[in-house]
């Protein structure tokens, strides 16, 4: 599979009533943790946690030699979740901890040996104490688990540090006297140490020392203690705390550090050596291939391997100048193009996650994580790599906008053909997102502040007024593991000549989040509040005109990160709202009530845009559409 240009022709197939599946965007799945070790036999072989859209789906084991796999299913539902961290032990078992069960690999027998249950949800941060037994500490709560493989003995302590906020506790430690200590981030740093015979959790950190929107970072080092810092950015600062039975003494500068050898990490751990000495230089799920060699005599061994995959999920669908439907995948990142008129698809490595898409004029734009980066590109021209230091590539990146946007919810290509707006949520830890400007004829942009806006907001949705106004719906979710702040959530018109807000009100009860905006043919603004309000509201008159709830009619709308809910259909006017298990139409006053036109055989989870008379959506792995004359073909 090439990473550059990979066609697959999967051959679209009807589901009947006019809808067709037209296969999977990205058929592969992504590494949530590789490891070289050895089998039963002392055999080289690779251990890789898989992940595709299902979440965490199977351990595999490649014969590092000869390419030759097994794979074993995870013992439980991976409800789209997967492995954030990962331990491979001294004792050579695998150890993942996510959906809120805690889980054994013995390469060895080639099995899960042991599965327990847990206090909710995803491991975190995973180690090896000095007695042999494995720790891992959880997101949200700080739930933590020790497991004794001797005895096999598990204990879930619960969750054993609580805050306001959803906490990332990237590393867990023990010092060699048994106490357990993990770093806390992102809204508000924190140190745990845990005393396993009392079972108490006490912070170590004093308020002051606390940073905002960072990680903390504890080590084992090898002369027994723990050695921790409030902020992981400042690891060569003179902030440096020695940890030892609970006990903080401040040490300064670190300058020798030695830490304890044990192969742990978050998703990302790639642990290269064999025990034989050979060196794992390449594992490639996308690529299926792996290559080996051995440092004394300079054998190199490639080869490819194969593994069952559902594909990646699709996080938005859009189509782009030239008759295709093009968006992008996660995990692995990824490009996709998909052409209706040949049946064809093509994949490529994309540069980030293509939250957000929208076409203007001849050129497709994408509004991406991480960094809130904008990228602009020609879908007629040849396929350059974006490379951020090149101008003459193809996508081709144009600025970026973190911390103040990471993860973008929506990407506005004008309709005057020059204006791009972009926003989103912000950096991890952080409350209050930003709006990006950006001018195509300028070649310039603009970055708003949530607090040049409403504080503590972010925006989700965003919709055209007319030429130069535009029309925002904020929320009041904070970034990825930060602490909510506002309320209650508003709509905000901006004033595209000076990037400022003309007006804002918060104009529906007990809303969260509008997570999408539409401007009807009349000039009536539609939208989904929380995913079960629909409302039409008056925006030059400044009043709703209707409300209605669709949890018990049509269900929960569809939801994704650029989440492309309404669309409107040119010919008669008619605005349509993708469901999770329904198309339905917007029918015009006295009640603007909503009106099921079709169920869908598959939930709607991304959409969505209209071409050639055909609404294309994504749900899991896969692209569909439905036919708006309701045939089969």
């Amino acid at each position: 599979m090439s990473t550059q240009n990979e066609q697959h022709p999967i051959g679209s197939r009807s589901l009947g009533n006019g809808y067709r599946d037209h296969g999977v965007a990205t058929p592969v799945s992504n590494h949530r943790g590789t490891v070289a070790t050895c089998d039963a036999d002392g055999h080289d072989v690779v251990l890789i946690w898989l992940f595709d859209h299902r979440g965490g789906h199977a351990c595999l084991m490649i014969d590092a030699i000869t390419g030759e796999t097994s794979e074993v299913p995870i013992p439980f539902d991976p409800g789209h979740d997967c492995p954030y961290a990962s331990v491979l032990s001294s004792q050579n078992r695998f150890y993942t901890h996510f959906n809120s069960h805690f889980v054994e690999f013995d390469p060895t027998s080639r099995s899960f040996t042991f599965c327990h249950a847990t206090a909710p949800k995803m491991s975190m941060g995973m180690t090896e104490d000095d007695e042999g037994c494995i720790w891992s500490i959880s997101y949200p709560d700080s739930g933590l688990v020790r497991f004794d493989p001797s005895t096999r003995e598990f204990t879930d302590f619960g969750h054993v540090y609580l805050q306001n906020w959803p906490q990332y506790q990237r590393t867990i430690a023990a010092d060699e006297a048994g106490w357990i200590y993990f770093a806390v981030g992102n809204t508000s740093t924190q140190v745990i140490a845990f005393d396993p015979e009392t079972a108490k959790a006490t912070p170590i950190l004093l308020e002051q020392e606390r940073a905002q929107g960072a990680s903390a970072l504890v080590e084992r080092d090898m002369d027994g203690a723990v050695y921790a810092v409030a902020d992981a950015s400042q690891q060569d600062d003179d902030v440096w705390l020695r940890l030892y039975q609970g006990q903080r003494t401040d040490a300064g500068t670190h300058p020798h550090r030695a830490r304890k050898p044990i192969i742990t990490e978050s998703q990302s751990l790639f642990h290269a050596t064999f025990p034989s000495g050979r060196i794992l230089t390449r594992c490639d799920t996308v690529e299926r291939e792996i290559v080996v060699e051995a440092p004394a005599t300079g054998k190199r061994w490639q080869n490819t391997f194969d593994y069952s995959s559902d594909g990646a999920h699709l996080m938005g669908v859009a189509a782009a100048p030239g008759g295709t439907i093009c968006g992008g995948t996660a995990f692995p990142m990824r490009f996709f193009r998909y052409d209706p008129e040949q049946d064809e698809w093509t994949n490529r490595a994309s540069h980030g996650q293509w939250n957000t898409v929208a076409a203007q004029g001849d050129r497709f734009f994408v509004g991406g994580y991480t960094g809130g980066f904008l990228l602009e590109w020609d879908p007629l021209a040849p396929w350059v790599p974006t490379d951020l230091e090149q101008t003459n590539t193809n996508p081709r990146y144009l600025t970026q906008s973190a911390p103040a946007i990471n993860r973008p919810h929506a990407l506005l290509a004008h309709p005057n053909g020059r204006d791009l707006i972009l926003a989103g949520t912000p950096g991890y830890g952080l409350t209050g997102g930003g709006l990006l400007f950006w001018d195509r004829l300028e070649s310039t942009h603009v970055l708003r502040e949530h607090v040049d806006l409403i504080t503590d907001h972010s925006v989700m949705s965003l919709v055209a007024l007319d030429d130069r106004r535009v029309l925002a719906g904020t929320t009041i979710a904070p970034g990825t593991g930060g602490e909510k702040k506002a309320g209650l959530a508003e709509l905000i018109e901006i004033d595209l000549d000076t990037k400022t807000m003309s007006w804002h009100a918060p104009i529906l009860d007990a809303a969260s989040e509008y997570i999408c905006l539409c401007l009807s043919p009349e000039g009536l603004l539609y939208g989904i509040v929380d995913r079960e309000r629909f409302f039409v509201y008056d925006v030059e008159g400044r009043r709703v005109l209707a409300e209605h709830a669709t949890g018990d009619t049509l269900g929960r709308s569809a939801y994704h990160q650029g989440p492309r809910l309404f669309i409107t259909i040119p010919e008669t006017g008619d605005v349509l709202v993708l469901f999770e298990r329904a198309i339905a139409r917007v029918c015009e006053g006295p009640h603007y009530r909503l009106e099921q036109v079709s169920e869908p055989p598959i939930p709607i989870q991304c959409g969505g845009d209209l071409h050639e008379g055909r609404i294309y959506f994504g749900s899991g792995s896969h692209l569909y559409s439905y036919d708006m004359e309701g045939s089969s073909t």
